[in-house]
């Protein structure tokens, strides 16, 4: 007789037996990065060779598109339709990777095989989202050999090749096939827990806004013994353009960037106790660093931050005896649905003016990712939170926003469906950089805690349709 007992175990057994790390090797074997213009044909293997073998085998309908805007990957969409009046969910992931960056990793490590070590698998891809996704799909197989072939519910999924640049087309093609990917709920896995022994559900994602802080004063650079204080300079002068935007302390200055009264009560209340951390030693968290009053995970899931990614004035890998022409500055505001991103630039503008500071300049100002949030206590929350603690036997942990950044919004704009991410990784898990990697033990709760919501997912009690 099929019991959920039987298909936690059956997901189990498969990764224990090596089974996923088996599987994991092979996708992580193809170099599907999307920021380089070469790995164009790993993007479609990805999908041709890899995923749709696989989706067929499952009962999938797999269809793969072209990228709406020219340049981009690929998008795969696949329906496995039992019963319309059934709950269907929409299940998410990407293919694609940043750069490999083969020099950077240490020795014995290499980003296109999977390497055991220590409790890790390291590999690009590992956790963002090679990874995580499968994990998704394989715990979905072994429901289904449990139930003899039926799950008792629809599932829809759509895997992206261009999510590292910035899930390009993704809007126009949700928003053309609408109909087509219709359901009740997004319930995918990204990103990280708010620790790596703590089962997590995020409901939406901070959004992302990029812009260039310039200051260009002249053609070119002058002797600095000849012009040095006589003329400006522009890097001094940039220079404290930030520092008027964000004191010594991480606090933002340009007040109207901020959530409109502070931390909504149902963030606050979701993440009263939440902990955050269990990085690898890269970073720490400073007590002191931001927002003065908010706890550490209202500041990263409840509250926006500003950050200068890059920052230049003349040439620092060879400095030259000259007051430089132009100094430039590439900034961020990650950013929550309570923030206005189209007052971004208009306050800053007139922030820097009160400073006179009219020297600075705001250039390329654009949302590269917008911010998405479902209502904490949205029924599709309160069923995937307690179908997992059911399987894991452990508290899980509800976040309003994700601290990395995801396509939700797009969902949310042409679907309607509520958000649950369910993170498979960690903060610490160097994702974007050299030596990426899964924790296993984190890795094993996710395909079973997958295992126990697909099986829920094909019972009676789900929420009603559209709630």
């Amino acid at each position: 007789m099929a019991t959920r007992e039987g298909a936690v175990s059956r997901a189990l057994g498969f990764f224990d037996d090596g089974g996923f790390e088996r599987l994991l090797g092979e996708l992580v074997a193809i170099p599907s990065t999307s920021q380089e213009e070469a790995a164009a044909p790993a993007l479609a293997a990805y999908l041709d060779q890899a995923m749709t073998p696989w989706l067929e085998r499952l009962g999938f309908t797999v269809t793969i598109h072209a990228n709406p805007l020219e340049g981009f990957g690929p998008i795969l969409t696949a329906l496995r339709i039992e019963d319309p009046a059934r709950p269907t969910v929409l299940l998410y992931g990407h293919g694609d990777t940043v750069r490999g960056l083969e020099d950077q990793w240490r020795a014995g490590l290499a980003p296109w095989q999977v390497t055991p070590e220590a409790g890790r698998w390291y590999g690009r891809g590992t956790a963002d989202n090679k990874g995580q996704h499968a994990l998704n799909l394989a715990a979905l197989e072994a429901v289904l050999a449990e139930r003899g072939g039926r799950l008792g519910a629809n599932i829809k999924l759509v895997i992206e090749m261009a999510e590292e640049r910035g899930s390009k087309g993704l809007r126009e093609f949700v928003a053309a096939h609408a109909a087509e990917l219709a359901a009740d709920a997004l319930i995918a896995s990204d990103g990280p827990r708010v620790e790596p022994a703590v089962p997590t559900i995020a409901v939406g994602t901070r959004g992302t806004y990029h812009f260039d802080l310039v200051v260009s004063l002249r053609d070119g650079g002058v002797h600095s013994g000849h012009w040095g204080g006589l003329t400006r300079d522009p890097a001094v002068l940039l220079s404290h353009a930030i520092a008027t935007i964000i004191d010594r302390d991480g606090r933002i200055l340009v007040r109207d960037w901020l959530p409109e009264g502070g931390v909504p009560a149902p963030v606050k209340a979701v993440l009263e106790g939440c902990p955050v951390g269990g990085g690898d030693g890269a970073a720490t968290i400073d007590a002191g660093w931001g927002e003065p009053g908010l706890t550490p995970a209202e500041k990263i899931y409840g509250w926006n931050s500003f950050i200068v990614l890059a920052m230049t004035s003349g040439r620092p890998e060879n400095p030259v005896n000259a007051v430089a022409p132009s100094a430039r500055a590439h900034c961020q505001i990650r950013y929550t649905v309570d923030a206005a991103p189209e007052r971004f630039a208009p306050a800053l503008r007139a922030h820097l003016d009160a400073q006179g500071l009219q020297a600075v300049q705001i250039e390329q100002a654009f949302i590269r990712m917008p911010a998405s949030r479902t209502d904490p206590n949205h029924p599709w929350v309160g069923w995937t939170q307690r179908s997992m603690a059911r399987t894991l036997g452990k508290t899980v942990q509800i976040i309003p926003s994700s601290s990395g950044g995801l396509p939700g919004d797009v969902f949310v704009d042409h679907l309607g469906v509520p958000l649950v991410w369910i993170p498979h990784s960690y903060n610490g898990c160097k994702q974007h950089g050299p030596d990426e990697h899964l924790l296993i033990a984190a890795a094993r709760e996710g395909i079973a805690a997958f295992a126990g919501i697909w099986w829920d997912l094909g019972e009676a009690e789900t929420p009603r349709r559209g709630g």
